[in-house]
């Protein structure tokens, strides 16, 4: 059921969902933007560059989530020789690759002023930076390789490898002495950042996984018509 689905059906889902979540991705943009630039209060050491945060972390975050995605999947690629997951992860990519792009240089900026330099080998940048290329390989693949099915295996084996980086960028603060600081939003432990910070903090993640699913719904939507135009009615 999953190898084989029609294209068409799809698309008219995909048409009607993108209108929501557009709708919803302005609401929360707006909520987000309200708590983090004037209801969230200053830092007593970093006072209004802390609110840089307020990108950079949930720029963060969804890049690794959506390369997490994209790991699990080029599996399925592998094992079940599901061409529909290789087009889910080669849609989902471009958003990622823009969040890491933007969470390194909001990293950089912010970390100016607190470190004093725009730049640090740091071991959570450094790996961050490795998220990055390994996007950029990523798209890359599909883009030299004119093969679809070899590109497919090749972006697969690339999400695979560098899936062993997602652990290392969220230990890193751990394993290592690093600039950055432990993180201060926990799962499985209390959560030490305050819950004036961390609501706008929220907000915007959700916000920026909104747009993410915004960009892949539309990456994928245009996916589907290039498999449509060649008169394919299933993968």
């Amino acid at each position: 059921m999953i190898n084989y689905f029609n294209p068409n059906n799809t698309l008219q889902i995909i048409n009607k969902i993108q209108k929501l979540v557009f709708a919803l991705f302005v609401i929360v943009l707006m909520l987000g933007l309200i708590e983090a630039l004037i209801l969230s209060p200053e830092d007593y050491k970093q006072s209004d560059s802390v609110r840089i945060m307020y990108v950079h972390v949930p720029s963060a975050w969804i890049s690794l989530g959506i390369f997490s995605v994209i790991s699990i999947l080029s599996f399925g690629v592998f094992i079940f020789k599901n061409k529909n997951f290789s087009l889910i992860t080669k849609s989902l990519a471009p958003s990622g690759f823009v969040f890491s792009i933007i969470a390194l240089v909001t990293g950089s900026i912010w970390g100016k002023p607190t470190w004093g330099t725009w730049w640090a080998w740091d071991a959570r940048i450094t790996s961050m930076l490795l998220l990055s290329i390994f996007y950029l390989l990523f798209i890359l693949s599909w883009r030299i390789t004119t093969d679809s099915d070899k590109a497919q295996r090749i972006s697969s084996f690339i999400a695979i490898i560098g899936l062993i980086n997602i652990p290392v960028i969220k230990f890193s603060v751990e394993w290592w002495n690093t600039l950055h600081q432990p993180a201060s939003v926990n799962i499985l432990e209390e959560t030490t950042i305050h819950s004036s910070m961390l609501t706008p903090l929220i907000i915007m993640t959700a916000a920026f996984a909104l747009f993410s699913l915004l960009i892949f719904l539309m990456k994928y939507n245009t996916e589907l018509l290039k498999i449509k135009n060649k008169g394919l009615n299933r993968l």
